[in-house]
């Protein structure tokens, strides 16, 4: 089968700003997934966002599911609303099947093991043995180095360096070209900023910043 005639299974996004848009995008330009619609309790049901209709509120999302409107679902809340990606995330676990997109321009080991609902952004690597767990976005041109774990519903800016045998914890904001070097610990709920370099564990949430990182504010 040609690629052009290939049956995409049809893809409803949760949520509909710019990450919902990001996700619809690089689902149908890099034939992955028919985008159909975004769930959000922010827009009106029926308007357009990014050539999409809002297909109805959070409370929609199943009873349509089982209409049969859509096949799969990914959330595209953000960074700033770690809490309702979570909460989104588990109610529909087990319940709705959750895409992936894995931009074919990346490179990604054979040996890495991949959650659902991850979004892998244009021209990444993924050295040998990584993890990514559920609901994990990994932004444009990031590098995670072998043996590295990222937990669920964390996200990494674009250009992020993640050296060997690093543990990200869920829940987790990395800033645009911060870098981790290796064997570190980071727990749930931290926040590095843009341009940090992390050089020993960090367990207190709150946000991270400088070079070396040092904390700054809860």
């Amino acid at each position: 089968m040609r690629i052009k005639d290939k049956i995409m299974k049809r893809l409803a996004i949760v949520g509909s700003g710019d990450l919902g848009q990001q996700i619809a995008h690089h689902a149908l330009s890099d034939n992955h997934y028919n985008p159909v619609g975004f769930f959000d309790d922010f827009h009106e049901k029926g308007s357009v966002k990014y050539n999409l209709p809002i297909l109805g509120n959070f409370e929609d999302i199943l009873l349509l599911y089982n209409e049969g409107v859509f096949d799969l679902i990914m959330i595209g809340v953000g960074y700033k609303h770690f809490n309702l990606r979570e909460i989104l995330f588990k109610r529909f676990e087990n319940i709705i099947p959750f895409g992936s997109i894995l931009h074919s321009s990346c490179y990604i080991d054979r040996s890495c093991k991949i959650g659902v609902g991850v979004f892998i952004y244009p021209g990444c690597i993924l050295d040998m043995n990584v993890e990514l767990s559920d609901n994990v976005l990994v932004n444009v041109g990031c590098v995670i180095g072998h043996d590295s774990h990222i937990g669920s519903h964390s996200f990494l800016s674009p250009g992020v360096k993640i050296a060997g045998f690093v543990k990200v914890s869920e829940k987790v904001s990395i800033g645009i070209n911060a870098t981790l070097i290796d064997n570190l610990i980071i727990e749930s709920g931290v926040r590095i900023g843009g341009g940090t370099v992390v050089t020993k564990n960090l367990s207190k949430p709150g946000l991270y910043v400088g070079v070396p990182a040092v904390f700054k504010k809860q």
